[in-house]
């Protein structure tokens, strides 16, 4: 089984319509989209939820009011400030701010009432679904919750899972921008790296970043340039350092206004009458991941 990742570095390169078009043009395989904390594939490919799961990590204090003494060591020794004083008529309340909540649990271990529940936190939420492209998994994190690394690793595993299960050969997985933990957790272990960048100085430097990161997990790498036509000159001093940090250059797709056209759709570029669609095409021929079907 391969598992192709598509990520950029920086936001906004099309990532995400490219990794669409390239699930239409596998025709059988699994979706994965690994970008929870801002998840967009869906928009485009419509997923019917077959299954609906918790994601719990990490924990959170909660001080329960009857048993508090209002001593005030929990607020004493937490280092976040995340134990604030409020006033409910005459009485002092010592409360959990759950936003700044590191959940590190020095509060539960030193209150002498032992007056604070330490649960697990309910971070977000993974989905299993169904699409016109076949299964798709896919997630949200919860509004300021953390652990977006393990909520990743959670989607990856049930992504290979249903692979393996219903004999797909590739898992095609959308990564999330960037170069932090998500990222991380994303490639390690993927059988290929598509970083999509485009021909600009953050582009070009975002992309040298990204592509560090996936030679030091020695995960083989190739590179796009997204609407390479808008600057040539920056299209070729990208490619040319591509190569000279020992990825492959997969393609280039041109700038194309139906690119929104088909996003207005909810359908991949290459389901659409488009110039760029051919580029799409020529990408995935070059990437030499069409999987031989059961």
């Amino acid at each position: 089984m391969k598992e192709l990742v598509i990520i950029s570095g920086k936001g906004g390169t099309g990532k995400t319509s490219v990794t669409a078009s390239l699930a239409v043009l596998a025709g059988h395989s699994v979706i994965c989209d690994c970008d929870v904390d801002a998840a967009d594939l869906h928009l485009v490919l419509e997923p019917d939820i077959l299954q609906e799961h918790e994601f719990r990590s990490g924990h959170e204090a909660l001080i329960r009011q009857f048993d508090c003494t209002g001593c005030g060591i929990c607020r004493d020794l937490c280092r976040f400030g995340a134990i604030r004083i409020e006033k409910l008529g005459i009485d002092t309340l010592f409360v959990v701010d759950s936003i700044s909540c590191e959940g590190c649990g020095v509060c539960v271990q030193f209150c002498p009432e032992k007056a604070i529940d330490f649960p697990e936190s309910l971070c977000g939420k993974w989905f299993v679904s169904k699409t016109r492209l076949g299964p798709m998994v896919h997630a949200r994190l919860g509004v300021a919750a953390e652990n977006s690394g393990k909520l990743v690793s959670t989607v990856r595993q049930e992504a290979r899972r249903l692979a393996e299960k219903d004999h797909h050969n590739l898992v095609i997985v959308d990564g999330p921008p960037g170069l932090g933990c998500p990222v991380i957790a994303s490639i390690t272990g993927a059988s290929q790296v598509l970083a999509v960048t485009e021909p600009t100085v953050s582009g070009e430097h975002d992309l040298e970043r990204v592509l560090g990161l996936a030679r030091h997990f020695q995960i083989p790498a190739a590179v796009c340039v997204n609407k390479w036509d808008i600057n040539d000159e920056m299209t070729g001093r990208i490619e040319r350092k591509a190569r000279d940090l020992g990825a492959s250059i997969a393609g280039r797709i041109r700038y194309d206004p139906a690119v929104t056209a088909a996003q207005m759709q909810k359908k991949a570029v290459v389901e659409i009458e488009a110039p760029c669609a051919a580029d799409l095409r020529q990408l995935w021929l070059n990437l030499n991941l069409q999987e031989k079907k059961p």
